[in-house]
């Protein structure tokens, strides 16, 4: 068991399947907590605020990045999201290792910040596959499609300054090797060879 709670800090490209994963992550390590990120985006259909993300208007994100709420936060696609100070603090004090899922801007961050943190990143296998999940899931205009992908070339740069690298191909590969990653550093306290 680990000595102290951990974060894992989950990132990659949008669409790349962060979330899919994480949800297998915590039906495995049920240990595990997921940090509710903020987010100056409209809701999609189904999501609820406090459970999926905090929303917030652009006015109240700027007043309280301005009161040093926030572990990290950046724009992505236009619109703003974050971690805040209060809800990491809650989750690790309960003795909870938090599990975050954040952009590349935000990971690079958190990893400045706190340096015991375990930032793994999810790639797709291809650019191609990026696109067609990004299309598939039918909650971005082309434009914001567009964007997104632009961002994602970008982003895929980064994976060079992830330890911990895992491409989304299969699911259910991916799910383990996330979870492989995620035991070896909470079980041993060190790192643990990457799939990558």
């Amino acid at each position: 068991m680990p000595s102290a709670p951990k974060v894992f800090v989950i990132t990659g490209p949008s669409g790349v399947g962060k979330g899919t994963l994480i949800r297998g992550l915590l039906e495995r390590v049920p240990e595990l907590e997921l940090s509710v990120s903020v987010t100056t985006r409209a809701p999609r259909p189904g999501e609820q605020d406090g459970v999926h993300y905090h929303f917030l208007t652009p006015d109240e994100f700027d007043r309280r990045v301005s009161a040093g709420d926030f572990v990290e936060h950046a724009t992505y696609s236009g619109k703003r999201y974050g971690t805040l100070r209060s809800e990491l603090e809650r989750r690790l004090q309960s003795g909870a290792g938090v599990v975050l899922e954040i952009e590349v801007q935000g990971a690079r961050q958190v990893r400045a910040a706190m340096a015991d943190a375990v930032a793994v990143f999810i790639a797709p296998p291809s650019s191609e596959a990026l696109r067609a999940r990004l299309v598939g899931r039918g909650t971005d205009s082309a434009e914001e499609v567009d964007a997104r992908l632009r961002t994602a070339e970008r982003e895929l740069e980064a994976q060079p300054e992830f330890r911990h690298v895992v491409v989304n191909d299969r699911l259910e590969e991916a799910t383990d090797a996330l979870v492989s990653i995620v035991l070896g550093e909470m079980n041993t306290g060190g790192p643990q060879a990457s799939p990558r």
